[in-house]
């Protein structure tokens, strides 16, 4: 069953397998299945060896042509990133599309297991899978249950965006032991403006910026000294590729933001 609850059936396992977002892509050479891969698309970046597969388009607009003139038996879709007529389109020319967007941490070692069963990379795709579920329970039983610090988490500037509690990102928040300052809003990715971030006045902001090292979008809050994020020097960067991609990775970034949250709770009984 797929991330839409649509059966995917295949005669054999995928032998010749179309990623069609870098996170389908980074799933699905944890599932073990790397060197089955045969066509990514921009941004697939992780792992390295994944660079070398051929490109068709963007996640946004695949290049069906080239998709197609690659013979997939099987097409690794996500639900609400990629062009819903695109893949109608494969999957009319008898190509089977297996869908996934995981959205909390049990659905990423799900995601894990089930690519691995499609491609018969079972053995390897459960040891990932069971080491990120293990992972992920004891960085949560390690600081799900310390003192809260509320939290501001950036995922995009232009327009300024959030994430509320059902987001994963706002999963693995509690999981550190954060209080997501937005959390409530009913919009998985809510946009707000400056003016709600000082109503809201976060302990804690952490950002990822569009780059792995591009720490811009925190230098726009020091011009709000009174901010007590910026007061106590709490903003904070995380990888985005590590909190932002429903990956194993996941467990890197949780462990980077878990340890940030604690370096804002060891502050407060500095004089």
């Amino acid at each position: 069953m797929d991330d839409r609850d649509r059966e995917v059936c295949l005669h054999d396992r995928a032998r010749r397998i179309a990623t069609l977002s870098p996170g389908a892509t980074e799933l699905t050479y944890a599932a073990g299945a790397g060197d089955q891969v045969v066509a990514v698309v921009s941004y697939s970046d992780y792992p390295p060896e994944a660079q070398q597969v051929a490109s068709v388009g963007s996640h946004t607009r695949i290049d069906l042509e080239t998709l197609v003139g690659l013979a997939p038996d099987l097409v690794i879709g996500w639900v609400t990133g990629n062009p819903a007529e695109q893949l109608e389109t494969l999957e009319a020319l008898g190509m089977p599309v297996f869908y996934i967007e995981p959205r909390d941490v049990a659905g990423v070692a799900s995601a894990i297991e089930r690519l691995a069963r499609l491609a018969g990379t079972e053995v390897a795709g459960q040891a990932v899978a069971d080491n990120f579920r293990d992972t992920m329970a004891t960085l949560t039983s390690r600081y799900r249950d310390r003192d809260p610090v509320t939290t501001f988490y950036q995922v995009w500037d232009e327009p300024l965006m959030s994430i509320n509690d059902q987001h994963l990102i706002g999963q693995v928040i509690e999981i550190c032991g954060g209080q997501n300052v937005f959390g409530g809003l009913s919009r998985r990715v809510p946009r707000i403006d400056d003016e709600a971030v000082l109503a809201a006045n976060p302990e804690a902001i952490v950002a990822g910026g569009m780059g792995e090292e591009n720490r811009h979008w925190l230098t726009h809050w020091e011009q709000y000294p009174n901010l007590k994020a910026v007061a106590e020097d709490n903003l904070f960067f995380v990888p985005p590729s590590l909190i932002q991609r429903p990956t194993p990775r996941l467990m890197e970034g949780t462990q980077i933001l878990c340890e940030k949250l604690d370096i804002a709770r060891q502050k407060r009984g500095r004089s």
